[in-house]
């Protein structure tokens, strides 16, 4: 693994929410699976409908939670991933993970996430995914961030605008979601368009 890669991952992350608290973006770890399956629990009727399911065809996914976190830290080792926990004071709140990590002349990357419906409507979905961004462009090196949304999916799309991320464009059966081959929008950001960084723009 190259020094950038060892700095860029993992790596904890953290700043204060308008409300006095506090959201932590740290690696994703084993010791996660209690509260990550509880948060799923929890959240399953609200976040189901934006979760990514596999085609036909498809490599099966992990069936347990070690299984899945073993497999996000061979990815982040060969530094085509970065699986993050995302925590509200202190407490296990969702997930975010740069996907596609694309280097050579591209130096690009996908951001997905999801979070606890509990911890919904504090803000630390954007913050989380500003500080992530940040560190993506300062840390790892990366000179593009794309997120792609599904048209329907409201919460995600009011992420995106209070980052004042753009959309560029449409992207028809782009991911098999829900169980069938689902639209998204698609934003992105450039280093350029955030000298300030996207924590400063989000303040």
């Amino acid at each position: 693994m190259g020094p950038l890669r060892q700095r860029a991952w993992p790596a904890t992350l953290r700043t204060p929410l308008p409300d006095g608290g506090t959201v932590t973006v740290r690696a994703l770890s084993s010791g996660d699976g209690p509260a990550w399956h509880e948060a799923r629990r929890r959240s399953a009727a609200w976040l189901h409908p934006w979760d990514a399911t596999v085609p036909p065809g498809g490599d099966a996914r992990p069936t347990t939670f070690a299984a899945l976190v073993r497999r996000l830290h061979r990815a982040a080792r060969a530094g085509t991933t970065y699986p993050f926990a995302i925590e509200v004071d202190g407490h296990f709140a969702g997930q975010i993970t740069v996907n596609n990590i694309v280097r050579g002349s591209a130096q690009f990357a996908s951001l997905g996430y999801w979070i606890d419906r509990q911890y919904a409507g504090r803000g630390a979905v954007p913050h989380a995914v500003a500080l992530v961004i940040d560190h993506c462009f300062t840390v790892a090196g990366l000179h593009r961030i794309e997120i792609c949304i599904r048209p329907e999916n409201s919460n995600s799309l009011r992420v995106v605008e209070k980052l004042g991320i753009q959309e560029i464009g449409y992207a028809p059966r782009f991911l098999h979601i829900d169980g069938a081959w689902r639209d998204h929008r698609i934003y992105a950001i450039t280093v350029e368009e955030c000298p300030e960084g996207m924590l400063a723009r989000l303040r």
